[in-house]
């Protein structure tokens, strides 16, 4: 089956600005929150919402870190993993903060960066952000409060998501394996 491209170009963008909008619904200038994107590609996703909610609050600075997840995973011996780095810079203790990656799929990462980001101290809220959604794969119950796209897929496909930054263009696309 050909690839179908879900998010492009001006859809892209559109969806990220959205995205922002809804942040700034529930946190307003972001004074009590922090954003937290996982190591390696929510990280891309976690810095394009900080440039653009920064561009909106009119350059207010919004504390934007980096976390690796590696060895959070369970499944982290079963298979070759090269860890990241981590750069969290502020204090995430009482702090709202906002989780970042590009795909949800069965929950196992997201829960592995509940874990990881207590290291850096207990934020009084957590809450789940992505771009992309697989909804009815869930192996741990974990659910996202902000999703650019939901999608219904079945596990022969994946979701590539490209970055300009890295791939020279936005995009998402449904694959088959």
């Amino acid at each position: 089956m050909k690839p179908r491209i879900l998010l492009q170009d001006k859809q892209f963008e559109i969806t990220i600005l959205r995205l922002c909008h809804q942040l700034i619904e529930v946190h307003g200038d972001f004074n009590d929150s922090v954003i937290i994107g996982l190591q390696p590609r929510g990280v891309l996703l976690a810095k394009r919402i900080q440039q653009v909610l920064q561009k909106i609050l009119k350059n207010k600075k919004v504390h934007c870190g980096e976390l690796d997840i590696t060895f959070f995973r369970d499944d982290f011996r079963k298979r070759e993993l090269i860890p990241n780095s981590t750069n969290i810079d502020f204090i995430i203790e009482d702090k709202n903060v906002v989780l970042v990656d590009d795909v949800l799929f069965s929950g196992r990462t997201i829960r592995a960066g509940l874990d990881a980001m207590l290291a850096f101290g207990r934020p009084s809220d957590v809450e789940l952000l992505v771009l992309v959604d697989r909804r009815f794969q869930r192996h741990v119950p974990i659910q996202a409060k902000y999703a650019g796209i939901t999608i219904d897929s079945i596990e022969q496909q994946n979701v590539k998501v490209d970055w300009k930054e890295i791939d020279g263009k936005d995009k998402v696309t449904l694959i088959d394996k």
